[in-house]
């Protein structure tokens, strides 16, 4: 058997060829990498945007759906009230069956959006409310007057006086409006035009 290496061979010694990037040729990527960028960050601004509205859309769906479930299942009215002006948002039960609700939820919406809700009528709740001398129905009591709110009762639908759509508006002009389905029982985001 003969061995593969033997003295006689010298190992092919040939000069190692550098690999890389000249300074030209990063620059053009980082030339093209910019303007790529730049195109295409202005689409991007307003995707996220407009997913920060849809989030705060369907936050809202959700908890409307919470105010009719709990209505439903405890048997007493839900108040979902809404503060604009300080930009919140709450679910509590009705004073009248509960005077403290311990299971009562309220949040922020981010502050460069707008929330308006609108009656049937078309009016903003918030000319009915004052026109009301501090709430839409003064002869049921609640928790945070003058606001508007929706009335969810026992059997799980809104009751009339609660408002036809909620708009939120984000500070580039966009907007998305929960609206109440055909049926009158519940809300549902509705379809851009």
């Amino acid at each position: 058997m003969t061995n593969l290496f033997t003295a006689n061979t010298v190992p092919n010694r040939t000069r190692a060829v550098a690999r890389g990037f000249t300074l030209i040729e990063l620059m053009l990527v980082m030339t093209l990498l910019t303007i790529a960028v730049g195109l295409t960050a202005p689409a991007l601004g307003n995707f996220f945007r407009g997913r920060s509205l849809d989030s705060e859309a369907r936050r809202l769906l959700a908890m409307t759906r919470q105010g009719q479930g709990r209505a439903s299942s405890e048997g007493i009215p839900m108040d979902m009230w809404f503060d604009g002006a300080n930009h919140r948002i709450g679910l509590e039960a009705e004073l009248s069956f509960e005077p403290v609700d311990e299971r009562a939820i309220e949040f922020d919406i981010d502050p460069d959006m707008q929330v308006e809700v609108l009656l049937a009528s078309g009016k903003s709740a918030a000319t009915a409310i004052t026109a009301a001398n501090g709430q839409v129905n003064p002869s049921i009591p609640v928790g945070h007057p003058g606001l508007p709110r929706i009335r969810f009762l026992p059997e799980g639908h809104a009751t009339s006086d609660s408002p036809q759509m909620i708009r939120l508006t984000g500070r580039d002009g966009l907007s998305i409006t929960l609206q109440q389905n055909r049926n009158g029982i519940g809300y549902e985001i509705a379809p851009r035009h």
